[in-house]
């Protein structure tokens, strides 16, 4: 048998609330993220050389004018003049370097809109990160539920930054459970290849984050699917102000306590980092 076969669920969960607190701080980890920027005109970006322009309708990126002093490679590539950067939703997205463990790269929002996203792997929240604060383990927390497709359904998602209004999100399908007597149904969104659940409880705002809290799931062929609240993550948006995160719809919304999991970013001084 394996050591993870054979590891007690304390144990299980300790390696993984290590392997947590590493990925936060990588490179492209949300620590590093420190700045998100539609462009919608040519213009400069915060924190980096060279302008920035969209590109014609219907083209997938943005493109980057600037000199060889500046320092930018797309793709490898140091650009002397101009460059095309392809978004992520690109058969083959650009990459950039900036140099001095600056990357970036673009996504693609609603409408045809493009950012240029700046990951600073020295960025002042990693090196003022002091850690996650957390629940303790709670095997009580570690439910049986089961997963129900339902083909091509949506459901409306607010985010943080966009004032109100809602984006159409795809929902394989709802996650069902029973606990303590009280019947849930929750939505699911997909997230690679695994299930997405973006919930809010009755610590909200209180000891954990404002905004709610994420678990991501993998139901097995039979629908049988683990719901591990200890393994409830903060949203990127409690690491980085640069990030926009969905809030829970009503049917995530719990009225209980969920006293298991993350509970906020901690800078080295015990204080909240953001």
């Amino acid at each position: 048998m394996t050591d993870t076969q054979t590891a007690a669920p304390e144990e299980l969960h300790a390696a993984y609330r290590a392997r947590r607190e590493q990925v936060v701080v990588q490179p492209l980890g949300n620590l590093a993220l420190v700045n998100t920027q539609w462009v919608d005109t040519e213009q400069p970006i915060w924190g980096v050389p060279g302008t920035w322009a969209p590109l014609p309708a219907g083209e997938s990126g943005l493109r980057v004018t600037a000199t060889a002093a500046d320092n930018i490679r797309v793709d490898g590539e140091l650009v002397d003049g101009e460059a095309i950067v392809a978004g992520k939703d690109a058969e083959k997205p650009g990459e950039i370097d900036f140099g001095g463990g600056v990357q970036g790269f673009v996504i693609a929002g609603a409408e045809g809109a493009y950012a240029l996203r700046v990951w600073d792997s020295n960025s002042e929240a990693i090196q003022n990160f002091g850690g996650i604060d957390t629940f303790d383990y709670d095997p009580d927390w570690v439910v049986q539920a089961k997963f129900m497709p339902l083909p091509g359904a949506t459901l409306p998602f607010e985010h943080v930054k966009d004032e109100g209004k809602t984006r159409e999100l795809e929902m394989p399908g709802e996650i069902s459970f029973e606990k303590d007597g009280v019947e849930y149904r929750l939505a699911a969104i997909k997230s690679g290849r695994a299930l997405q659940i973006v919930f809010a409880d009755s610590t909200s705002g209180d000891s954990t984050y404002s905004v709610g809290r994420f678990l991501f799931v993998a139901p097995d062929a039979e629908g049988n699917v683990v719901l591990d609240f200890n393994r409830a993550v903060l949203p990127p948006c409690a690491f980085s102000y640069a990030f926009n995160c969905p809030l829970p719809p009503k049917q995530n919304r719990f009225s209980v306590a969920i006293e298991a999991g993350e509970k906020n970013v901690l800078a080295k001084d015990g204080s909240l980092l953001h």
